[in-house]
């Protein structure tokens, strides 16, 4: 026999970037749209038990890129290794163009 109900259940609604503040849903007009880095550091790490999680909006995701490539190109000038690429950090692409 089924004993039916209404239960209320929390829902993710928004995420916030972590480093503007913006709303990643468009103030709710879309689901949220951001990205997402995280470490979860293990045993023989500096940091071993240390977990971290940092949301990004889609502009401050960007920006956070493009700092990175800049990183690495400054690193690897000094082998001489270094070839722009300008789809760095991406494994797939569902754009239809």
């Amino acid at each position: 026999m089924e004993v039916k109900g209404k239960q209320e259940v929390e829902v993710i609604t928004d995420v916030l970037c972590d480093i503007c503040g913006d709303s990643t849903s468009g103030d709710g007009k879309i689901s949220p749209q951001f990205a997402v880095l995280s470490a979860n550091w293990g045993y023989g790490s500096e940091h071993d038990g240390e977990v971290y999680e940092v949301h990004f909006c889609e502009s401050c995701f960007f920006s956070a890129l493009v700092s990175i490539q800049e990183q690495r190109r400054s690193m690897m000038l000094a082998t001489d290794g270094f070839e722009h690429n300008p789809k760095f950090g991406l494994i797939l692409d569902r754009s239809c163009s």
